[in-house]
């Protein structure tokens, strides 16, 4: 991303977004403004107007340079994370389906998302469905940008979201992920591995092809899984496993895996050794950080944004360092606490060429990933001015 990009983002997106979230959104609740969110995507996504009105708002802003990165081609640099665009939660495989059959939209904004914001990861879905954590699951830290929440791998299932995205193969968009979760509470790990290569066979039946899978180790935000341990001879087994089904399908989908924050450098050592054997194509660090939430100490939550920020930083710096020593072809999508050109920047120093991003949406707006990446080539301009006037 060299010199000033010919798109700008419209300048009064900073104001009136900030206006609105001043305004309206700061005054609800994280949890209520969310539901209010899911619900406008579960009708726009079948607003003709608004999908080519979103089109149009990404072209006329996003930025100009591809990114490779993962083992995939990316028309921009910033992907929005898993979990915004994964669906309804439901009590039984069941009742999912009969839900698919009946044209309910069960995962709303898979269409009207990808059209503004670009790359998307859809889910993470797990092998059976999940009603998620009852109650208060979402919370803001303004303070901080941050955002934290137990909302406890809420989805329908991976054999109805396949069936649902099967049934619109036609409006997929171009380039988008999927994210596969390890189901919290499954200890035997010949169970998790038949539950995780179940899933991954359901979207490929379906001809539901991404751009890329990812395979979640970690999610803090559930009961049964607090702390997001990641074992060694579980992640060999089970990334083992997702790619030879790839391979056994002749199907070139890089894998990407999301790991936890917090873990000391012998394990992320560990797990690049693992990745580079079995062919993993790129770690994404991290997922949110296990923390007390706000209205009961009692109960873990996941810390995302601004509060993430060091720690998903000094994963990536440990996982990159490891990398270069190793020679490994993996690379690193950094996640956590990229609100900003400089935070973006901060990661790029270690050699991210992609990240990920979700509670900037909350606090900067929709086009969030657009402002980033102009303040980003505006950083690389001023820097590239300021060397060439020191050279001269």
């Amino acid at each position: 991303m060299k010199g000033r990009s010919n798109r700008h983002v419209p300048w009064f997106h900073r104001q009136t977004y900030a206006a609105l979230y001043g305004l309206l959104i700061s005054r609800m609740s994280a949890q209520r403004a969310h539901e209010a969110m899911i619900g406008s995507l579960r009708v726009l996504d079948h607003a003709p107007l608004a999908y080519r009105l979103a089109g149009a708002t990404r072209k006329a802003v996003s930025p100009v340079q591809r990114t490779e990165a993962g083992g995939v081609s990316l028309s921009q640099a910033l992907v929005l994370a898993a979990g915004l665009v994964k669906g309804d939660g439901f009590h039984s495989e069941d009742d999912a389906l009969r839900a698919v059959k009946s044209t309910r939209n069960i995962v709303p904004g898979w269409r009207v998302v990808p059209a503004l914001l670009g790359p998307v990861e859809f889910g993470s879905f797990t092998r059976i469905p999940r009603m998620g954590n009852a109650g208060n699951a979402l919370w803001r830290r303004a303070s901080t940008r941050s955002l934290q929440n137990r909302v406890g791998l809420k989805n329908p299932g991976a054999r109805a979201a396949a069936m649902f995205l099967g049934m619109r193969k036609a409006q997929l968009p171009e380039e988008f992920g999927i994210n596969i979760a390890v189901s919290p509470g499954v200890s035997d790990i010949d169970q998790q591995e038949r539950e995780v290569v179940e899933s991954l066979a359901f979207f490929l039946d379906q001809g539901v092809l991404p751009t890329w899978f990812t395979l979640n180790l970690s999610c803090p935000n559930t009961e049964d899984d607090p702390l997001g341990h990641q074992l060694e001879a579980e992640t060999r087994r089970l990334c083992g496993a997702f790619i030879k089904r790839l391979a056994e399908h002749s199907l070139a989908i890089p894998l990407w895996v999301k790991v936890s924050p917090g873990l000391v450098a012998e394990q992320y050592h560990a797990l690049v050794r693992i990745f580079a054997e079995v062919g993993v194509k790129a770690v994404v660090a991290t997922n949110t950080l296990p923390a007390p939430s706000p209205e009961d100490p009692g109960q873990i939550a996941g810390l995302g944004g601004g509060a993430l920020f060091d720690s998903s930083l000094e994963a990536v710096k440990v996982l990159r360092e490891e990398i270069i020593h190793s020679n490994a072809a993996i690379d690193v999508v950094a996640c956590g606490g990229i609100l900003d050109g400089a935070s973006f920047q901060a990661y790029r120093n270690l050699g991210v060429k992609a990240a990920q991003y979700w509670s900037a949406l909350v606090y900067r707006g929709p086009l969030a990933a657009a402002l980033i990446e102009s303040e980003l080539a505006a950083y690389e301009y001023e820097y590239e001015a300021v060397h060439s006037e020191s050279l001269a």
